[in-house]
This record gives structure tokens, C-alpha cells and sequence, in this order.
């Protein structure tokens, strides 16, 4: 008999690179993507896979209860992860309630269901930023033993959210997983995002913002090596435990731009400075050594990532244009 897992949010970024990856690697499973289609939901990076018997699209709501009890009871699921959230830190910034809604009370309802149906493994997808941030010394990263200390109402509803799937796993038994990932990219990302916007924009000559003076250091980690993570956590993953997946790749976000400018051959003076979003975190840094003591470790270093995704990017126009224009 087939495994059963169920994949919320497969219709983002990071879900639905996960889905065409574990389609690739393990047959014997059976996938479920459950997403609710909301702007930044999209099924055409999924067209391959129609038709496909081990692949089934359900559209959703993690919020809502009682459907999820349904789909549980129905499917008798092995595995969830749970990648479903509101993720944009300047749309949290307009509307926190939504944020709230899907990223914590959704989150709670899935690991009821998850509990009530016996569930093998849970895994909480979050992210770096519920630890707040750090100062520019290179020697200081985040471990799984820093405080969570969300500045962003964004992060502010991930670190909730695993609270919640930590409280679960503490009072009931629920095995549990928290991955907390640096920044992706790669292939398919909503191109509201900077590395995606900053190609989109630069492609069509157009100016590309940065905020306040671009100094802010993010830890950039590409989407297949975060996949990778998230399998070898759900079959290898000590129960309960948080694992830090960080791709060693630090740069500026003026450094980030920069070299997606030059890789287009555009002038730098596309670059426009904009006034700095609130709350802007200066620098994330990852320590993954406990992940990689588990086996894992990135294929990707940033130049070659880079100039793979720019190189998709400009050879998928048909699947962000029409993203873009909306």
C-alpha cells in the first residue's frame, strides 16, 4: 500500500518545489496538496503532474475544521507538512489578522486532525525570523536554542505557530518536527519576493527598490536544498525536535541585486533606494550543524544558484508574466 502525504500550501513556492521533488524520489508515495489558492497560490507549475495517479489536488482552507476532520478521517494520512501559511512580512505589516488566522489557528487545526487520525509525523515548516535578528558580527548564528524574538508580524504568527506544534508534541504525544529555513529561492517563487522581483523588474528595465541603504544581510538558501531537508527530517527527524536549515550564503540585499543586475548585463542605476520597511530585521544567520549531523548538507553555493534561477526565470516567462500583469 501506497504512503499517503499530505502537503499544505503546494501550490506556493517552497510546497510546491517539495511535491515535484518527493514525486521524483519516492514512488511509492501517494501526494496530496491541499492549498487554498489564494493570490499567491498557482497550479501551473503542477501541469505535469495532472493526470498522474499518485498526485491529487484538493482545494482548501486549513482553518476550516470541519473540512479537515473530513479529509483525515477519509484519507488516513501518514505524514503532513505543513508549508501553508501567509509568508509576505509587508502584507503582515498591512493586514496582521489574516496572518493570525492562517498561520496560527490553521496551523492548530491541522495538528488537531493530525492527532485525532494518528498521524506518523508532523512537520512544521517556519523560518528563521521567529528568532528576530543578529548584529553584523560573522561569528554569531542562530542555533535552535535561541530565544524566539519575532519583530515582524509575520514572524511573529510562525513562532506562534510552532509554539503551537511544540505544545502539541509536549501535551499529547503528537510526533512533531520544526524546520526553520533562511531565505529561498529558485524556481517558481512568487515574484514579489526580492531575488524573483529583482529579475522581473531588471528584464523589463524597469527600477528595482531597495529598502532603506540594502545593508541588511539575509542567508540565502536554494529551494532543492531545503527540500532535501525537509525529507531526510520527516524520515530521520528525532521526534520533537527543531532543526535549523541555513544554505552558508550571506550576503547583502544590495549584493543580492547587484548580481542579478549584472548577470542581465543592465545598468546599476536601475537601483532605486526606498524608504525602509518597519521593523526591518539587519541580518539572519543560520548554524545548521545539528541538521547536517543528521546527514544533511547544501549542494548549492549562491553563484551557481543564482545563475540557474535567473536562467529559469528568463526561460519561463509564460509562468510569472501573467503574475506579474495581475
Amino acid at each position: 500500500m501506497k504512503k499517503k502525504l499530505l502537503v499544505t500550501g503546494g501550490a506556493g513556492f517552497i510546497g510546491g518545489n517539495f511535491i515535484h521533488y518527493m514525486m521524483e524520489r519516492y514512488p511509492e508515495y501517494k501526494i496530496f496538496n491541499l492549498d487554498a489558492l489564494t493570490y499567491a497560490g498557482d497550479l501551473a507549475k503542477h501541469r505535469r503532474l495532472e493526470g498522474n495517479p499518485r498526485y491529487h489536488f484538493i482545494q482548501g482552507d486549513i482553518t476550516d475544521h470541519s473540512m479537515m476532520v473530513s479529509l483525515f478521517e477519509k484519507e488516513e494520512f501518514d505524514y503532513v507538512i505543513n508549508f501553508a501559511a501567509e509568508s509576505h512580512v509587508d502584507r503582515s505589516i498591512a493586514d496582521p489578522g489574516v496572518f493570525v488566522r492562517t498561520n496560527v489557528l490553521g496551523t492548530q487545526v491541522l495538528l488537531d486532525a493530525a492527532l485525532k487520525f494518528g498521524v506518523a509525523k508532523f512537520v512544521q515548516v517556519s523560518t528563521d525570523e521567529v528568532y528576530g535578528d543578529l548584529d553584523f558580527d560573522p561569528a554569531t548564528f542562530f542555533t535552535e536554542d535561541s530565544p524566539l524574538q519575532p519583530n515582524s508580524l509575520y514572524s511573529a504568527s510562525k513562532a506562534s505557530a510552532d509554539l503551537m506544534a511544540r505544545a502539541y508534541n509536549k501535551t499529547y504525544g503528537l510526533p512533531v518536527n520544526i524546520l526553520r529555513c533562511s531565505n529561498n529561492y529558485g524556481p517558481y517563487q512568487f515574484p514579489e519576493k526580492l531575488i524573483p522581483l529583482t529579475i522581473a523588474k531588471a528584464m523589463n528595465g524597469k527600477k528595482v527598490p531597495v529598502y532603506g541603504d540594502g545593508r541588511n544581510v539575509r542567508d540565502w538558501l536554494h529551494v532543492r536544498d531545503h527540500c532535501a531537508a525537509i525529507d531526510l527530517v520527516l524520515h530521520k527527524g528525532m521526534t520533537g525536535e527543531v532543526y535549523n536549515v541555513g544554505g552558508h550564503n550571506e550576503r547583502t540585499n544590495l549584493e543580492v541585486v547587484k548580481l542579478i543586475i549584472q548577470s542581465l548585463d543592465k545598468p546599476e542605476d536601475l537601483i532605486e533606494f526606498v524608504s525602509d520597511r518597519p521593523g526591518h530585521d539587519r541580518r539572519y544567520g543560520i548554524d545548521a550543524s545539528k541538521l547536517e549531523g543528521l546527514g544533511w548538507k547544501p549542494e548549492y553555493n549562491f553563484e551557481t544558484g543564482l545563475k540557474q534561477t535567473i536562467q529559469w526565470y528568463s526561460a519561463n516567462k509564460w509562468w510569472w508574466e501573467p503574475l506579474v500583469k495581475k
